[in-house]
Parts: C-alpha cells; structure tokens; sequence
C-alpha cells in the first residue's frame, strides 16, 4: 500500500527531509567514524576510544581541504620512536640483545676484555651485573665490538642475526615482535599523504636494513644514533665511536639535521622521546603528540617509571599536564602483535 502525504514541496515533506538527513548524519558520526571511503576501517586493531578518536579526528582536520587547519602533503611528517613505540623493548632492546653477541663473537680478539667488569658480567648472561657498572661503559664495550669492520659487513651481519635470533619469552622473531596497530597508523598515516619517519636511540645502521621490509620506512627515512664511520680509500669502515645520540635532546637535532622540518605528529612511549614530543607539541598550527603506554603484563610487558629499558616517567607527567594522547596497550589495542608467520 502506497500512502501519499502531499507533495515534495509541502512543509511535511520538508520536515521529513530534514529529519531523515540528520539521522543519517549522526548515524554516520557514531558507526562510521574512522572509516574510508571506501568503507574499509583503516585501523582494525585499534580499540574505539579517545585515543582512536583523537587520532582520526587529527588527521581528518590536516588534510581535508578547506579545513582552516589544512597542512600541505610536503609539511605532513610524522616521526615515530623504535624500540617501545614500534616494537618491544623489553627484557632489553633488541639492539643490545644483537651488539652482546656481537660481544661474545668479537672477545677472542680482545683478550684484555678479561678484566673489565661489563665484559664479565655480559659472558655470565647477567644483564642487571652489566647495568650495574654503568650505562656509559656497556656502550663503549658494544661499540668496541662492532667496530673494525666495513659497513657492508656490518649490514650483513645485522641480515643474518635477525633471520635466525628469536626474543626469549614470547618465542617469536624480533621482526615479528612489532606492534600490529602500528603498521596499521603507519599505512593509514601514509594514505593520507603524511611522510613517516623513525627517530629512535638505536642506531640508524641497526635500523635501515630491515626498516622497509618490516614497517614500509625506507632507510633515508630512519634517524637514529650513529657511530664513528670513516672512508679508507676504498670503503667505510665503522669506527669504536659513537659519533651521534639521538636520544633524549638529541632527537629534535637529529630531526633538523636529517629531515629539516618540524613534525607535525610524533609518538613515543618513554622519556626519551619526551623531547621529540615537545618539538613537535610546541609548533604552530594544530599538532598531536602520542606516549604508547605499556600496562599490558598478559599479551606484551607492563612497565614504566622504574624501568631501567623505556622508562616513562617524566614524559607520563607531562603528557597528563599537557593533555597528549597516552594509548593504553591494554585498553586501546584490540591485539597486540601481526598474526605468528608459518614455518
């Protein structure tokens, strides 16, 4: 049965417009958000909360035209930490894990190891002996031990270690300990015309051979720490120097000094990263600035003010006083890790 209630230009008419309208408008606002458009969710593993919100929301507003906040592509950089941020950190980061083999491997060629304390401590496999002695001489025991030798051999050995090494607890190789939702902001990010980089502590050699394959950063891309290199009329050989920290301070140099722009969304999980988070926080126009916040002891680790790898501490004060976006791995992460590769 067809019923008529007047025509198209009638005042009921009129009112039903309007009302079907907003429906479908605050329909779309409560089911859709996040959405593409093609209707595909571009963060699946991403709990629908603030955080989420905050981070759709941020984006839309960048890259929408006519938006008054509208950035073009070419200022749209987004600068990611590495260990913590992309993937574990703990029981050490992987870097360490790589560079104390390393240190086993390189000991016969360095009998006077014998007597220093960092040395003894990393043969015994007691990590907490080695910390103990101090940050400073656990860096310039791994440097030693992966230096003198070219950069192409280095690559190789860096290939090699992560095809075979696998992280202690959760039994799974270290290219696979990233972080799922990651991957997916990262693409997302992407798709919207934002240039993503990693501006992380660990080294930029350490990073740049697996960077594109594992998160879809191509190695001009990846800031890091560097270590002394020099040209030997032939090569580059590595020197027994760390030549560049980006850490802590050092992250707003390194970003002026490779990238040459401000970001205009950075995300970190520790105080190591609070000044890349200030950078980028303090620039004008509308920024957004993200702590990944490691309180899942079930899928991943729990930790952060007292932890001697990622402590979050002072930057947890001043995401809370500055109001940034903490992502809780508990409560806004649907799954934590890429589905297990089959053998």
């Amino acid at each position: 049965m067809t019923v008529f209630f007047g025509g198209a230009g009638s005042a009921w008419w009129r009112s039903a417009a309007r009302w079907l309208v907003a429906s479908f408008v605050a329909l779309g606002a409560a089911g859709c958000v996040g959405l593409s458009s093609s209707g595909s969710d571009p963060l699946p593993s991403w709990a629908d909360g603030p955080a989420r919100q905050a981070i759709i929301a941020f984006v839309d507003d960048v890259t929408r035209d006519g938006s008054p906040n509208y950035v073009p592509p070419a200022q749209r950089i987004a600068t990611f930490d590495n260990d913590g941020t992309l993937w574990v950190e703990q029981p050490m980061y992987t870097q360490f894990a790589f560079m104390i083999d390393q240190v086993k491997v390189a000991a016969p060629r360095n009998p006077q190891w014998a007597s220093n304390p960092v040395y003894k401590a990393l043969a015994a496999n007691d990590l907490k002996g080695a910390l103990a002695q101090g940050e400073k001489p656990l860096l310039e025991l791994l440097v030693q031990a992966n230096g003198g030798m070219s950069v192409d051999e280095y690559d190789r050995s860096i290939r090699q270690w992560l095809a075979t090494a696998h992280h202690p607890t959760l039994k799974r190789p270290y290219t696979e300990t990233v972080y799922q939702p990651q991957l997916e902001l990262l693409s997302y990010l992407r798709s919207k015309g934002f240039k993503t980089f990693i501006v992380s502590g660990g080294t930029m050699e350490f990073m740049r051979p697996w960077s594109q394959a594992v998160y879809g950063i191509p190695p001009e891309q990846v800031v890091g720490s560097t270590q002394g290199i020099a040209f030997d009329g032939s090569g580059l050989m590595r020197q027994p120097n760390l030549h560049f920290v980006d850490d802590g301070p050092g992250k707003p140099v390194g970003i002026y000094m490779h990238i040459g722009q401000r970001p205009i969304l950075a995300f970190g999980n520790s105080d190591g990263d609070l000044q890349m988070l200030q950078y980028t926080a303090g620039g004008p126009g509308r920024r957004l600035a993200l702590i990944v916040h490691h309180d899942d002891a079930e899928r991943e680790f729990a930790y952060d003010r007292a932890s001697p790898f990622g402590k979050l501490d002072k930057a947890l004060d001043e995401a809370a006083a500055k109001k940034w976006i903490v992502v809780s791995m508990k409560n806004d992460w649907k799954k934590i890790f890429p589905e297990a590769r089959k053998p």
